[in-house]
């Protein structure tokens, strides 16, 4: 294992900002993990567990102790009846992952096609989109018990898993690293195709897998929330805003005040669980006054999605953190809703990863 000092951060990331870490670790092994761990741990650094770097706002101070990028890699295949486990360590990234997926013909996954980052971070925040979520697909997770040392088997449902949340990135934050996940996936499944850009895409025929996975990767693109080299609009952090999760009274006062601030406009709104109702993040923060294309300074929204707070050349984390407080304070002070984002904050301290949960 070698143990790096004062390593840029920032190019580890998708929306480029951010100081160092003091010192910095790629861990292509467990024993690499689990060794970084104890140099943490002997030397009373504290540690960051870093992955695709996809959802991540580091601040400009850096990290002051050890940056761990688990770099575990690996995909085994095991078939049972008419499915297929797929077991892939967590280094592996995402999109690649997938499409190895959608060529055996598997279904359960095609909609989480072009998503940044690794998957090992994608039962952390129960990564979903287009109408599909992993906690769906996912029956396992390995993990290493910081405090411990000792690998542990998770099932689906010691995972915790809600909407982009799961025990990992709450309750349980910073106690694990994930090791390796399980998927069962379909073998000559049927795709999914129910969300409203997918269905639109496709009309009345009736695709392939594959098609879906293509499908998907093209609206992402036309949204700027597929990694494009040198489009500024994908130098984010992607959706940087949870669709918030409200009760049927409040959805209702919401809806009733969107009619006398914008008549003619409608809340969108859709059903989640426990009969409650989830709001269109991106329509509040439009109605707020933050449409695509706003830009303040270094920082603003991409022009092609309204959720997407993007660096558009040389923005400091001090100017992403301050725009984004700014939107959440109007769209609070107009809607009376709060608004939470999605990234990690790391460096800046308890209030803003209070703020992320």
């Amino acid at each position: 294992m070698k143990i790096l000092q004062n390593i840029p951060l920032a190019p580890l990331t998708t929306l480029q900002v951010g100081g160092p870490a003091r010192f910095f670790v790629e861990a292509c092994t467990e024993s690499d993990v689990r060794e970084a761990i104890a140099y943490a741990t002997d030397c009373h650094l504290p540690l960051f567990v870093l992955g695709g770097g996809s959802n991540l706002v580091i601040s400009d101070a850096g990290w002051p102790g050890l940056a761990l990028k688990v770099a575990l890699a690996g995909v085994q295949c095991t078939r049972e009846s008419a499915s297929t486990i797929f077991s892939v360590a967590a280094g592996e990234n995402w999109d690649p992952f997938v499409a190895m997926t959608v060529s055996q013909n598997c279904a359960g996954l095609e909609c989480l096609s072009g998503i940044p980052g690794t998957a090992g971070g994608t039962p952390v925040q129960n990564v979903g989109a287009y109408g599909q979520e992993v906690s769906q697909t996912i029956t396992g997770v390995r993990l290493l018990e910081i405090a411990s040392g000792k690998a542990l088997e998770w099932s689906n449902a010691d995972c915790g898993f809600a909407y982009r949340t799961s025990v990992l990135n709450t309750t349980q934050r910073g106690r694990y690293i994930v090791l390796e996940v399980r998927f069962r996936l379909t073998e000559h499944g049927q795709p999914t195709i129910g969300y409203g850009d997918v269905k639109k895409f496709f009309a009345a025929t009736i695709p392939t897998l594959q098609q879906v996975r293509d499908a998907v990767r093209s609206i992402r693109q036309s949204k700027a929330m597929l990694i494009v080299p040198g489009d500024e609009d994908c130098r984010s952090a992607g959706s940087f805003f949870k669709n918030p999760i409200v009760s049927k009274s409040e959805a209702a006062r919401v809806a009733a005040l969107a009619q006398k601030r914008a008549p003619g406009q409608t809340l969108p709104q859709y059903p989640a669980d426990d009969g409650k109702v989830k709001l269109s993040a991106a329509w509040l923060v439009e109605q707020a006054g933050f449409r695509k294309g706003h830009a303040r300074g270094p920082v603003g929204i991409s022009r092609k999605h309204s959720l997407a707070i993007v660096n558009r050349g040389g923005a400091r984390a001090q100017d992403i953190v301050a725009f984004k407080d700014e939107i959440q304070k109007k769209v609070l002070d107009i809607w009376g809703v709060h608004l939470q984002p999605e990234p990690v904050f790391v460096g800046f301290g308890a209030e803003k990863q209070n703020d992320s949960l």
